[in-house]
């Protein structure tokens, strides 16, 4: 099995969903990831055992594992002096420094940059944030839904006029996620510039920025016409000159959706595969200046069509349509997808199945292992630090660790 992460060791100060899911990325590629959580509280994810309808009992907790798989845990309270001198002698060891901290707190706990390069200077140092390391609100904090749902322009932009308020996120930590594979891949970048050049980098990502590059093309369209873009009202079939890129519903109130950007290429086939073979010579839809003229007319015909069969047989009479086309499916129908299945896409970690990173080496999944139980291997990581039985209780006694 592909592991192209072997032998690096990331030591991980983070909390909650976003920068930890960068750690999972680098687990998922085979580093070896160190987690340090608060000796008492440990990290605050841990605590979330209500998600909107989902009521998480006991463990695992899906919140902790999606973002923790495959590391192991250290206790260690970074408010003492001897915790301190743990988390930097964790770091003289380690090839990435990987924190969520704000700036304030790095500078309390002496995990900033100065502290840890002081300690190892061609350490990679990588930071995630809610607002990007510069500008006067550098030292705010955020979380996905402010940062990246609604500052970066999405949630204004999905939510249709007339509706109250603004469409939420799909799910838990769904900014959170996206960020961290950001975080995940510059990190994996400055380990390439460090082994070619010997210069360790910092690597800053912040689920603003984020937001911004996800909705990239939108915010570029809008600058570039002067306008935003406005959400189509619900229902409503969302291409107003291609009836070939937008929903349908079915017989079983599921939807399918189209999107056949060149709708002349595809319209006689989408034709044929409907059992209306006679559409494809209909004057109305000739070519592609005819298709856009008579998208409404168009519309009607397959809204007529689509809804007389259910989606499985839909999706069985489509498996030879050649334009792009997809069922719309909800969470819990994602598991239920062959196509997920034959990719990995979702994978075995001890009691649970999680979402694999979406990176293929070799096609191969990565192998998913659980996440760890809070401080389950304090003991274990002192002991390869060198420190003996002895060190490791003073510093128990101290509250330095669990």
């Amino acid at each position: 099995m592909s592991k192209p992460l072997e032998g690096i060791r990331v030591l991980e100060v983070a909390m909650y969903g976003f920068v930890p899911s960068a750690g999972a990325v680098l687990s998922d590629w085979g580093a070896e990831v160190v987690k340090v959580e608060h000796a008492v509280t440990g990290d605050p994810q841990r605590g979330l055992r209500r998600v909107g309808p989902f009521v998480v009992e006991g463990d695992p907790n899906p919140n902790v594992e999606h973002a923790n798989r495959g590391k192991r845990s250290i206790g260690v309270d970074m408010s003492v002096p001897e915790g301190r001198e743990v988390i930097h002698e964790l770091a003289k060891r380690a090839d990435v420094f990987l924190t969520s901290f704000l700036p304030q707190a790095r500078t309390k706990f002496g995990i900033d940059l100065d502290d840890i390069r002081a300690v190892n200077p061609s350490i990679i140092y990588a930071r995630g944030s809610a607002l990007g390391p510069r500008g006067v609100e550098s030292t705010r904090g955020g979380y996905d839904m402010t940062a990246f749902w609604c500052r970066a322009g999405i949630a204004a932009t999905i939510t249709p006029p007339g509706v109250e308020g603004m469409i939420q996120p799909p799910g838990p930590a769904f900014g959170d996620t996206i960020s961290g594979t950001n975080l995940a891949g510059g990190i994996a970048a400055a380990l390439l510039k460090r082994e070619r050049t010997g210069e360790p980098s910092v690597v800053d990502v912040s689920l603003l920025g984020s937001g911004v590059w996800a909705f990239g093309h939108t915010v570029a369209l809008s600058a570039q016409q002067k306008q935003r873009l406005v959400a189509p009202a619900p229902g409503a079939h969302g291409a107003p000159t291609n009836p070939l890129s937008g929903l349908y519903a079915t017989a079983d109130d599921r939807y399918l959706s189209f999107v056949m950007l060149q709708p002349a290429k595809f319209w006689a086939d989408v034709c044929r595969h409907i059992d209306r073979p006679e559409l494809a010579d209909d004057p109305r839809f000739a070519d592609a200046a005819s298709i856009a003229a008579n998208t409404e007319d168009a519309v009607q015909i397959l809204r007529e069509v689509i809804k007389g069969r259910t989606l499985a047989e839909w999706t069985e009479r489509f498996g030879t349509l050649a334009g792009p086309w997809a069922p719309v499916q909800d969470s819990l129908q994602v598991g239920d997808d062959p196509q997920i299945r034959a990719n990995e896409y979702l994978l075995r970690a001890g009691e649970l199945e999680l979402a694999s990173s979406p990176v293929q080496f070799d096609v191969t999944a990565p192998e998913l292992r659980p996440g760890p139980e809070f401080a389950a291997d304090t003991e274990q990581v002192l002991l390869e630090l060198g420190l003996d039985w002895d060190r490791i209780i003073e510093l128990k006694t101290a509250g330095a660790v669990s």
